[in-house]
């Protein structure tokens, strides 16, 4: 994988943690940190790195991608859809600003990063550079020695 190298368990920690605080301390009322805000899936294919942000009821023109210091953030922002005289029984949306950040690897090229939305999903594809593609080892044969007597 070419994103990062963490622990499963300090994954699966931080998953658990995530869960436990939207629901104790009320995080998931519009924050960053919203459940299910921005769901990511991430790929890696032959050539690049595929990663699909869930960004559900956002304008195209609100989602900013940038790359610093090998940095991917994805920010998005769902505004409030309330007309003057409505009023508000149950909200289970998330609203706000929504970011997520990808730690890259030095095995990517953030400089030909492309990223298209669509269907209300973000694809950000990162190219492998070249050197660590994989590829195949060419296996030399020894030549054979005649054993030498003794």
């Amino acid at each position: 994988m070419l994103l990062t190298s963490i622990d499963p368990f300090v994954q699966e920690f931080d998953r658990q943690f995530d869960r436990i605080a939207r629901q104790t301390l009320g995080w998931g009322d519009g924050g960053a940190r919203a459940g299910g805000a921005m769901a990511l899936d991430g790929v890696r294919r032959k050539d690049d790195v595929l990663l699909k942000f869930d960004l559900p009821g956002i304008d195209p023109d609100s989602i900013e991608v940038t790359v610093d210091r090998g940095v991917l953030s994805v920010s998005a922002r769902r505004e409030e859809e309330q007309g003057e005289d409505d009023r508000m029984f149950v909200r289970e949306r998330p609203m706000g600003t929504f970011t997520r950040r990808v730690y890259l690897s030095e095995h990517l090229d953030s400089e030909k990063i492309d990223a298209a939305y669509s269907n209300g999903v973000l694809a950000v594809r990162i190219p492998v550079i070249e050197k660590a593609k994989p590829r195949k080892i060419e296996i030399q044969r020894a030549e054979q020695h005649k054993s030498i007597k003794a």
